[in-house]
């Protein structure tokens, strides 16, 4: 079974960048899809980019396209996200999930992600 850590969130400025990570322990990382979601106050937790088990494969939600970079290294078993063009509606509590379904599709529901970490806020102003 995977544990999963978040860390690199902070407070910034509209404009500006944040690289978040999610390190991994236990269980093979290389098995898992991994999936970022965010969650702000009174909303639903939503799928924000996804990248395969290989790397190969990524997806991204559209307010994110563009501006936001999921990439992973297996050999530190860590995936990052490299969010550009911060926006105030980007503020929300960041969550990474893994997928162990072995699916070659990368999921955007929340009920596909089995492990999830304990998040790491990210706060935009304005």
């Amino acid at each position: 079974q995977v544990q999963l850590g978040e860390s690199g969130g902070g407070l910034v400025q509209a404009g500006g960048s944040l690289r978040l990570s999610c390190a991994a322990s236990g269980g093979t990382f290389s098995s898992y899809n991994i999936g970022w979601f965010r969650q702000a106050p009174g909303n639903e937790r939503e799928f924000v980019a996804g990248i395969s088990r290989g790397g190969r494969y990524t997806n991204y939600a559209d307010s994110v396209k563009g501006r936001f970079a999921i990439s992973r290294d297996n050999a530190k078993s860590t995936v990052y996200l490299q969010m550009n063009s911060l926006k105030p509606e980007d503020t929300a509590v960041y969550y990474c999930g893994a997928d162990p379904s072995l699916s070659i599709t990368i999921a955007t529901i929340r009920m596909n992600y089995n492990y999830w970490g304990q998040g790491t806020q990210v706060t935009v102003s304005s």
